[in-house]
């Protein structure tokens, strides 16, 4: 465990520029006229750019100081729901706080486009939790793969995917329904139980990929 606890610190103190840069597009992001997105929803920056470093930076240096690979997996997936449930509380306190308050007429912001406000704040909280870290994880596998043919196969599925689904109507339908379920979700069970679903999913495949990832 104490082994598990430095690498998350480690990891968390390593991803400083994720923090920096995240924190300066909150705070100086502005838009004009009378429809705007909140800035709240620009700590999703975060959740984007943590497995990138992570990925690519941090499991070289970690494995040459001699951390084994499943620690190193461990500590991502609980710096991972560390950062989710960071951002998210961020995102609902800025919601709560700044955004009724925002000179624009109407503030966006992705937690009532998700639907999640629908079930209360603490619930959608919850669900943008779950969601990011449905992100990070996903991300995180992908970015692994990159060095091996699966890795490049799964990239030409999923663009595959993007470019055959979108222009015919009903697998257009399938796609967005797909979106609707991990994203655009109203119904709070459905909605955590599938992004917990994914995530061990994605976990599993992860550490997969991890034992046939070299430095």
């Amino acid at each position: 465990m104490t082994a598990i606890l430095a690498i998350i610190k480690r990891l968390l103190a390593s991803n400083k520029i994720s923090f920096i840069l995240t924190a300066a597009v909150v705070v100086c992001a502005t838009s004009s006229g009378e429809t705007v997105l909140s800035n709240g929803n620009y700590t999703w920056l975060l959740a984007v750019m943590a497995p990138f470093f992570f990925v690519f930076y941090d499991f070289s240096k970690l494995m040459h100081l001699g951390a084994s690979k499943k620690d190193y997996f461990i500590g991502c997936l609980i710096s991972y729901g560390l950062l989710a449930f960071c951002i998210s509380l961020v995102n609902t306190v800025i919601h709560l706080v700044m955004d009724p308050i925002y000179p624009a007429q109407t503030v966006i912001n992705m937690m009532d486009v998700c639907r999640w406000t629908e079930n209360g704040i603490f619930v959608a909280a919850i669900q943008q939790m779950l969601f990011l870290l449905l992100v990070m994880i996903f991300l995180h596998v992908l970015l692994s793969m990159q060095a091996h043919w699966y890795g490049w196969l799964t990239d030409a599925v999923l663009v595959a995917i993007i470019c055959i689904f979108t222009p015919i109507a009903p697998l257009r339908s399938a796609l967005s329904g797909f979106f609707r379920l991990i994203m655009l979700n109203g119904n709070a069970i459905l909605h955590i139980g599938t992004c917990l679903l994914l995530s061990a999913a994605l976990s599993l495949a992860g550490l997969v990929v991890l034992k046939r990832k070299t430095l």
